[in-house]
């Protein structure tokens, strides 16, 4: 319950606390038989729903449809800002294989805020 105090609160807000750094971190793919490292960045609050907008169609009679491969593809396309075969794009991620298309997956979820409300298999089946 919210109460309304006579005295100013003591401890200011940080907004510091709640923004993302903008550096980006190291992570290691492992395929089992091969490893390398891919450099990845976190998504904002904004730009995961920006994206998450884009993914989603809304009908008229109230339906809605959500494309989670775009989702998947354009995440991964935003956060891995430094890989092994450069740059990522649709050309890139339509040639690779289930095994390393699994494992670019799993940075979707562990860096695209981390939400709790929808994870990465709901949003595959979409």
């Amino acid at each position: 319950m919210a109460t309304v105090k006579d005295k100013p609160v003591a401890k200011s807000f940080d907004l510091s606390k709640y923004q993302i750094s903008g550096k980006s971190v190291t992570r290691v793919i492992d395929l089992g038989d091969d490893s390398f490292e891919v450099r990845v960045k976190e998504l904002s609050w904004f730009q995961r729903n920006t994206l998450m907008s884009r993914c989603m169609q809304i009908k008229g009679n109230s339906e809605s449809t959500f494309d989670g491969a775009l989702f998947v593809r354009e995440v991964l396309k935003e956060i891995i800002v430094e890989a092994p075969w450069g740059k990522t794009t649709d050309l890139f991620l339509t040639s690779i294989d289930s095994r390393l298309g699994q494992a670019l997956e799993t940075l979707v979820s562990s860096m695209s805020g981390g939400s709790e409300e929808l994870s990465l298999d709901e949003t595959k089946k979409g």
